[in-house]
């Protein structure tokens, strides 16, 4: 990156990641250590427990990095919205779970045959739909559809970070 000038190097992210490694790694030996002792009296956990702290303040520093990391970011909200309303197979997932309702026959090979490797619209979508073995009202909900509005459950995964 020393010949990229315009380049924007990630590093809060990276010192959360680094961070992060330590702390998983000190855990992982106390998760591994304080179970097992070898003998009737063991004093190697009071050494490994004094470094539960370390763990821990490193997990902090890492999300604390993150956090920071997250809050320079700059979102595009139009270019996001570009994206996803060009973003048609994303919208496999509802089909699928729908098709599975109504007992249909290895949905996700069917989709995986549309969709793989093929650029997808809104048009061969609801073609594909309208070739459903569904109720008409299945049918319709999904025709409804589009990425835009298709979100699952995102909205609740990120107001928990």
């Amino acid at each position: 990156s020393s010949t990229m000038p315009h380049k924007v190097n990630p590093i809060d992210f990276e010192n959360s990641e680094g961070n992060l490694g330590i702390a998983n790694a000190v855990l992982h030996h106390l998760a591994v250590k304080l179970p097992i002792s070898r003998w009737q009296r063991d004093l190697t956990d009071s050494t490994v427990l004094r470094n539960m702290g370390v763990g821990i303040a490193y997990s902090v520093m890492a999300y604390q990095a993150t956090m920071k990391g997250l809050s320079k970011l700059q979102i595009n909200v139009a270019r996001i919205a570009a994206d996803l309303d060009d973003s048609w197979e994303v919208l496999a997932e509802p089909i699928q779970t729908v098709m599975r309702r109504y007992g249909i026959e290895e949905p996700y090979e069917k989709l995986k045959a549309l969709t793989r490797g093929q650029r997808i619209t809104a048009d061969i979508l609801k073609a594909f739909v309208d070739d459903l073995d569904m109720p008409d009202a299945a049918k319709a909900e999904l025709r409804e559809l589009t990425p835009a509005r298709y979100i699952g459950n995102a909205v609740a995964q990120a107001k928990r970070i």
